[in-house]
């Protein structure tokens, strides 16, 4: 396995790749890596001869300065799960100097209404900050095919409209939602959780399959009424949101149109964690 820490040696070991033909993927991360992130690697070793997996907390998707700091940093685990996998993988672990140069900051992006909703409505700037970071990560790498998990979905529709809107040649791979034994997601955001909140942040996939289960009977009010409760209800759970959205453009729905495809998505804290959840309505 090749640690990269400097993207111009990355990109000279990427020529030469290149040169003979090969392909390349991308599986970019935050790091403190776990189950979720190596299916994708997994998938990447599947679908491309050169796999990159980058790890760099991205300060630029960050609206809590907080949040921030508290986000988990596990280099030295992440890189022994990774040639545990495959020893052949190459690592890329940029500065932020490298990446960003002597300004830290987000480009502006229009991706036609996607950004401002649901995570957007709730997280200032995350997702210019989110598209500053994978446009960068594409121009230095140049990979045929990137891969990001569907758990994060809103963020995956964004980098689609990211390549479509920005010209970028790279094929975009959702990857589906790894959980764990609970239903829980897997989430590096996880690892912050008690043992018994861990347990208890279950109730939100459970009540995102109980939704699936209403969609087909009732109204979208009915549901979101009933989901609202439901956490009103639950002793440490706080949510912040539940939308029923169009699988595509991410729009709110407030009635459902036969031939459309949708997804409900949840945020909510538990003991000042936030994490974020989603489900396909339709099969």
């Amino acid at each position: 396995m090749q640690v990269f820490r400097e993207k111009d040696a990355l990109k000279q070991a990427i020529r030469k790749v290149k040169s003979e033909g090969k392909t390349l993927g991308l599986v970019p991360t935050m790091g403190a890596l776990h189950e979720g992130h190596i299916s994708l690697v997994r998938n990447a070793l599947k679908e491309t001869d050169q796999v990159v997996v980058s790890i760099f907390v991205n300060p630029t998707q960050f609206d809590n300065p907080e949040d921030l700091k508290k986000y988990p940093r596990t280099p030295e685990k992440d890189l022994d799960l990774l040639v545990k996998e495959a020893k052949d993988l190459w690592v890329f672990i940029p500065s932020a100097y490298d990446l960003y140069g002597d300004k830290i900051l987000s480009e502006r992006f229009d991706f036609e209404g996607l950004e401002q909703v649901m995570e957007g409505k709730f997280r200032n700037g995350h997702f210019d900050g989110v598209g500053t970071v994978v446009k960068r990560l594409f121009e230095t790498i140049e990979p045929n095919k990137a891969f990001f998990g569907e758990k994060d979905y809103q963020q995956l529709q964004i980098i689609r409209k990211l390549t479509r809107i920005k010209g970028l040649d790279v094929e975009i791979i959702g990857c589906p939602i790894l959980r764990e034994d609970s239903g829980l997601a897997r989430s590096s955001r996880n690892e912050r959780l008690s043992k018994e909140n861990r347990k208890e942040a279950a109730f939100i996939y459970h009540t995102l399959l109980k939704a699936r289960d209403l969609f087909g009977t009732k109204s979208v009010k009915e549901i979101t009424d009933w989901v609202k409760k439901s956490f009103e209800n639950h002793p440490t759970l706080e949510l912040e949101y539940f939308e029923i959205a169009d699988s595509e453009t991410l729009k709110k729905t407030d009635q459902k149109i036969n031939g459309n495809q949708y997804r409900a998505f949840i945020a909510a804290y538990i003991d000042g964690i936030r994490l974020i959840d989603n489900i396909a309505l339709d099969n």
